[in-house]
């Protein structure tokens, strides 16, 4: 008989490149046990037919994921014209099927065009928003009459990569909450044809904008030749995951203040958040940074030991 298997606590950020055909939370548990983290969380999900960069949390950086998740993202999108799905994508049922008009790229620039800016967005029905407590996704699947929610989203550019009969290829930086199933189903009715999702890769996620992502059979197989060590070299620090935001650093004295929760004074800018440091780099937490120069903890950090 098989011992069980012993989890660690382990602290880091792993760029994992997602498989096709798998969910995000299945991937982070194929990789939590891989690494025998304690505790793993995700920072947005991706749907089970896209590949590419999900950043996983282990441990501490856990309290980062929140941030990451409303973080600005790029997709690489491949869309089929002419076929609309239940779910805009490929894994769905096709609903209707309607000839694609000839198109050129001026005609195709000029549907794209209001598809960027500040959007208000149908989601997608098969989606994981909640309504009453459960997904939408949940409620499709039993075949109920879903309406699903609109919101207000941000669609940075788009840039049309390919551009065949009946396929696109397009380049999409958007901002958090951006469903790009939605974006090739609007795109597809701005056409007249219909439109879904074929493929779809996410390229990055800020702070990652040139991310060294690793596949779960890398990983395998890592742990197969390096073990432990080999994998937790594979790890960034929570300090990567702050990156992107302001930062304050604090002498000695200060840092042991704020990590009694204390709030303090000082000549900082405001911010919300801002990652605190000890002017040695560690990373102490997350804070808030009023106006008039008060810091107030929002998250505190135990002190990792740094990956690898």
């Amino acid at each position: 008989m098989t011992s069980p298997r012993r989890f660690r606590p382990l602290d880091g950020i792993l760029l994992l490149d997602k498989p096709a055909g798998m969910s995000s939370n299945a991937a982070l548990q194929v990789a939590r046990r891989l690494f025998r983290a304690e505790k793993g969380g995700h920072t947005g999900s991706l749907d089970p037919l896209a590949t590419g960069l999900l950043p996983l949390c282990f441990g501490e950086a856990t309290k980062l994921a929140g941030l990451l998740l409303g973080s600005d993202k790029a997709y690489e999108a491949g869309i089929v014209l002419g076929a609309t799905t239940d779910t805009d994508d490929a894994d769905g049922q096709v609903l209707l099927q309607r000839p694609v008009p000839p198109l050129d790229r001026a005609k195709l620039e000029a549907a794209l065009a209001p598809l960027t800016g500040i959007l208000q967005q149908r989601a997608p029905v098969y989606s994981a928003l909640k309504q009453g407590g459960e997904p939408l996704y949940a409620r499709a699947r039993r075949g109920e009459s879903i309406e699903a929610p609109v919101r207000q989203v941000t669609v940075h550019a788009i840039e049309l990569l390919e551009a065949g009969s009946d396929h696109l290829r397009l380049h999409v930086t958007c901002g958090s909450g951006t469903y790009i199933r939605s974006l090739a189903r609007d795109l597809g009715e701005a056409l007249g044809c219909g439109a879904h999702i074929a493929s779809l890769r996410r390229l990055w996620v800020d702070p990652f904008r040139q991310p060294h992502m690793y596949t779960l059979d890398e990983l395998a197989a890592l742990a197969g030749t390096g073990g432990e060590a080999a994998l937790e070299a594979c790890l960034l620090p929570l300090a990567a995951g702050l990156a992107g935001f302001p930062r304050v650093e604090l002498a000695s004295a200060e840092a042991a203040r704020f990590g009694q929760g204390q709030r303090l004074r000082g000549p900082w800018g405001p911010a919300d958040p801002a990652g605190v440091f000890t002017q040695d780099g560690v990373p102490l937490g997350l804070a808030r940074v009023e106006p008039d120069g008060r810091l107030s903890p929002q998250r505190l950090f135990r002190n990792p030991p740094a990956p690898g």
